[in-house]
C-alpha cells in the first residue's frame, strides 16, 4: 500500500476506515515504519481535517500544508517528533495537494 491508496476515495470513507488505511500504510510501507502510534494519531488529526475540507469542496493548498508543518515544527520537542517523522508527515500531507 502507498499513499495514493490511502487517498483513494478518502472523501467518501468514514473516519475509522481512513484510520485503518493509515495503519496499513505504516505497517506495510517500509518508509513509514518509524512512525509510532502517537505520531499516527497526530498525522490522522491533520488527515481528517484535510478530508473534511475536500468533502466541503475546498482544496488543500500548499500554504495550508506549510502552515500546519510550521506549527508542528514549533511543537516538535513537545510532541517528541524527529526530523525523519517530520519528513514523513510532509510527504504524506503533500499528497492531498491539488
Amino acid at each position: 500500500m502507498n499513499v495514493k491508496d490511502l487517498l483513494k476515495n478518502a472523501d467518501n470513507l468514514p473516519s475509522y476506515q481512513i484510520e485503518r488505511r493509515l495503519n496499513k500504510l505504516v505497517r506495510d510501507n517500509y518508509r513509514y515504519r518509524n512512525l509510532s502510534a502517537k505520531n499516527k494519531k497526530i498525522l490522522l488529526k491533520y488527515i481528517k481535517e484535510y478530508i473534511s475540507k475536500i468533502r466541503r469542496g475546498h482544496s488543500v493548498t500548499g500554504e495550508t500544508i506549510r502552515r500546519d508543518m510550521f506549527k508542528l515544527h514549533g511543537k516538535r520537542k513537545e510532541l517528541d517528533l524527529t526530523y525523519e517523522d517530520m519528513k514523513d508527515f510532509r510527504e504524506i500531507l503533500n499528497m492531498f495537494r491539488k
